[in-house]
């Protein structure tokens, strides 16, 4: 890392079989920074390519220098599992990540680096104002998910799902993303800094110049799932004691009332209340409950175990570059 700078700047693209577009791109990048003041490297992801993308890849080191950094995966991990590899593996304090196809433009990289230094935010995410995608496949489940996740997260952005950010490096590396959640990683950021520090800005958006698209309508399904989990990690991740116990004693009551009041209706009017269905859904209710309850004993024990044993914090506190000294008041000193 070059040191002698304020600030460094890697620039990492996962690809998977994306052999048609490897050296375009990597073109394209030297050419949008050629006059980029800053000094940077390119962390090029290959995740478990079946085609020539890999080779490309080397190529591409071969032919720009070293400076342009392959990282291999074993085989297919997914995108959000390449992009951490890639971020893993980058040496930058700022980071910025863009997709292998292409439709994300190189030359908006500059700008975007500037407007994140200039309102000193900690990620700036692209908004795709005016995508080049078809409307049924890629837009209309872009705009429920969109919706979905400004509601749910409280983090308003226009556009989750375009994969041009920039990243202070000291914030997104304290965050570990897994599954599919790389289109949370607005929300994920939301974790640790204010909402107030996460911005977008418009950026160019082009047509897929070769290849084929790995995204369908069936991803709006997996946006809802991966959604339920972000809501829950967001609000109950150190306390899903309060997410458990709240359907526990809210169930527990409902139970309640109804087995409160088929005593009533035993023991003071006599009734028969044996082959009552509502006997059964209050017995239901009552274990539905309990077992609500415990469920929430227990992730309050693996979250503490889980904070403790990792030695980490609920909380987490912003790097600065300057410590300001500390001493001791006294009222004696004079």
């Amino acid at each position: 890392m070059a040191t002698e700078y304020e600030e460094t700047v890697s620039i990492i693209v996962p690809f998977y079989n994306e052999e048609g577009n490897v050296l375009p791109l990597v073109e394209r990048v030297h050419t949008a920074l050629a006059e980029f003041t800053l000094p940077w490297e390119l962390v090029l992801v290959d995740d478990g390519s079946t085609d020539a993308t890999l080779e490309r890849l080397q190529a591409a080191t071969a032919q720009y220098g070293q400076h342009v950094f392959v990282v291999e995966l074993q085989r297919n991990f997914g995108q959000t599992a390449a992009m951490q590899a890639g971020i893993d593996q980058a040496q930058g304090s700022l980071l910025v990540t863009l997709d292998g196809d292409l439709q994300n433009d190189p030359a908006d990289i500059p700008a975007m680096v500037a407007d994140l230094q200039e309102r000193k935010l900690d990620l700036l995410v692209g908004w795709r104002k005016e995508r080049k995608d078809t409307l049924i496949l890629r837009k209309i489940p872009s705009r429920i998910a969109n919706r979905l996740i400004r509601k749910v997260t409280g983090v308003y952005l226009h556009d989750y799902g375009c994969s041009l950010k920039v990243y202070r490096g000291s914030v997104i590396r304290k965050v570990r993303l897994y599954g599919e959640m790389h289109r949370f990683i607005p929300a994920w950021v939301a974790t640790t800094v204010p909402p107030s520090r996460i911005g977008e800005r418009v950026v160019k958006h082009n047509e897929r110049f070769s290849g084929e698209s790995k995204y369908g309508i069936s991803r709006t399904f997996r946006v809802i799932l991966d959604l339920l989990f972000m809501w829950y990690f967001m609000h109950y991740r150190a306390r899903p004691g309060h997410f458990f116990g709240v359907m526990g004693l809210g169930t527990g009551l409902v139970g309640g009332l109804i087995l409160f009041w088929l005593t009533i209706e035993k023991f003071i009017f006599g009734d028969d209340i044996g082959g009552r269905p509502l006997l059964l859904v209050g017995v239901v209710l009552m274990i539905a409950a309990l077992q609500f309850l415990t469920t929430g004993i227990l992730a309050e024990m693996l979250a503490r175990t889980y904070f403790e044993a990792a030695g980490r914090n609920a909380y987490t506190i912003r790097d600065t570059d300057e410590q300001p000294e500390r001493a001791w008041y006294s009222a004696s000193v004079t």
